[in-house]
């Protein structure tokens, strides 16, 4: 008799001894019973203080000899209660259900193409002789591991395949190690990285890749949507953790400092997906499967010492794409420059908007121009001292991270049109973009 046959059988009689003890007024469950001698009792583990340690808690119920039918919960008291004392033993349930949900599917497709990725660094010493550092690994000639992060298989050309991550993952490394998802490890070339965007694209064997990711366009997703984050939080031995959460907000500008002291700026995606360090690098994925974005930030205080949970930030998939084929082909990312420094129009008081400025009082977003670099493209357009854009190719601004990210999506050779005020009159000009921040120094 096939399982699936049994199962009927089993379920059939269930019903009719239901049935049977209903229609004669027969025992009744005594649900106290039940939940007493059914659970498991767990104790947590106390957490270790050193950092890679976590607190694991596990809950467990086992239900014997039960059926749900239409809702309810049939139980064969005869078997299910013994006596005190008894030496039946508790045993596992042998109807099992196996879940599958969209999210399963997704991971199930995309798992394998995430990886993790290594930063490792000449040993340095130390006191008489003696080294120090995260000396675990003793294959990577004298190196050490001095950080981790995730990284995203994204195209696989013949000898070779690309891998995404971030730049402040393997910022200052002397090599780099990729560890598959299942375990096999990689030495990595380092094709290009830009700090600005914080990207980097790495290049390994093609030989052990089998999975590589698709990627979305980010510029339709959707508020609310589901999303999904795989990583190596903490580290590689929580390689491939998966969060899920949905798609908190798009364009939200954010702006950090790199290790280099450097300023990186970007417009980002926001998720409530649990992002942690080492999930640096890593996909946010849609419930297509395709990557949206690459993990790179995470606010975990407001600044004021206010605790903040769920806000994670990603690259969008749109910038990420056009950031990685500059990197392939050039190694580094050749961007135009206006030749101007700038300030947001709302860090000046309404006073100095009127006195100094002198704009319009019903202006009350924009950028100001503090000075103008000689011979820029800036100057060249009429450009000066105290204008302020409030438009780019006819979109309104806010922020100089708004105005650099859409001139840092531009190329040497471009124009842009811009709108400004010079006083209280709102002018236009076309900058020909020709020059790049080299040309400038």
């Amino acid at each position: 008799m096939s399982e699936e046959n049994k199962n009927k059988v089993f379920n059939q009689e269930t019903v009719e001894k239901v049935e049977e003890k209903e229609s004669h007024g027969q025992e009744k469950i005594d649900s106290s019973t039940k939940s007493e001698e059914n659970t498991v009792e767990t104790k947590n583990i106390s957490q270790p203080k050193w950092w890679k340690s976590l607190a694991f808690g596990t809950i467990g119920g086992l239900i014997g000899g039960s059926v749900i039918l239409g809702g309810y919960l049939a139980i064969d008291q005869s078997k299910n209660q013994t006596a005190s004392g008894s030496n039946q033993k508790t045993t596992v349930s042998n109807i099992s259900y196996n879940v599958e949900s969209n999210t399963t599917k997704v991971v199930k497709k995309v798992q394998s193409g995430v990886v993790s990725v290594v930063n490792l660094k000449k040993e340095t010493n130390d006191f008489g002789g003696l080294t120090y550092g995260n000396n675990r690994d003793t294959d990577n000639d004298g190196m050490q591991e001095v950080g981790e992060g995730s990284g995203v298989v994204y195209k696989k050309d013949g000898q070779y395949a690309y891998i995404v991550t971030n730049n402040h993952v393997v910022s200052g490394s002397d090599a780099i190690q990729v560890v598959l998802n299942n375990g096999t490890k990689l030495k990595a070339t380092l094709i290009g990285a830009d700090e600005y965007s914080d990207l980097a694209v790495l290049r390994v064997d093609s030989k052990d890749i089998h999975t590589v990711l698709e990627f979305g366009n980010s510029d339709k997703i959707n508020v609310g949507e589901p999303a999904i984050a795989i990583g190596s939080p903490l580290g590689s031995d929580y390689a491939n953790s998966v969060t899920e959460g949905i798609v908190s907000a798009k364009n939200r500008t954010i702006t950090t400092k790199s290790e280099s002291g450097g300023t990186v700026s970007m417009n980002a995606i926001q998720t409530d997906a649990a992002i942690n360090p080492g999930n640096s690098g890593g996909p946010l994925i849609n419930a297509a499967g395709q990557v949206i974005g690459i993990n790179s930030i995470k606010i975990s205080n407001s600044g004021s010492d206010t605790s903040v949970e769920g806000m994670g930030f990603a690259i969008p998939s749109n910038t990420v794409v056009n950031i990685i084929n500059q990197l392939e082909k050039n190694g580094k990312i050749i961007r135009p420059a206006l030749g101007v420094t700038m300030i947001d129009l709302s860090y000046i008081s309404e006073e100095q908007q009127e006195k100094i400025l002198k704009v319009p009082l019903s202006v009350k977003q924009g950028v100001v121009i503090k000075s103008v670099q000689s011979g820029s493209p800036a100057q060249k357009a009429g450009l000066e001292e105290y204008d302020v854009i409030t438009k780019v190719d006819g979109k309104e601004i806010t922020s100089s991270t708004e105005l650099q990210n859409i001139l840092y999506n531009k190329h040497v050779g471009d124009k842009m049109n811009i709108t400004y005020y010079h006083g209280k009159e709102e002018k236009t000009t076309t900058v020909d973009l020709s020059m790049t921040a080299s040309d400038l120094k």
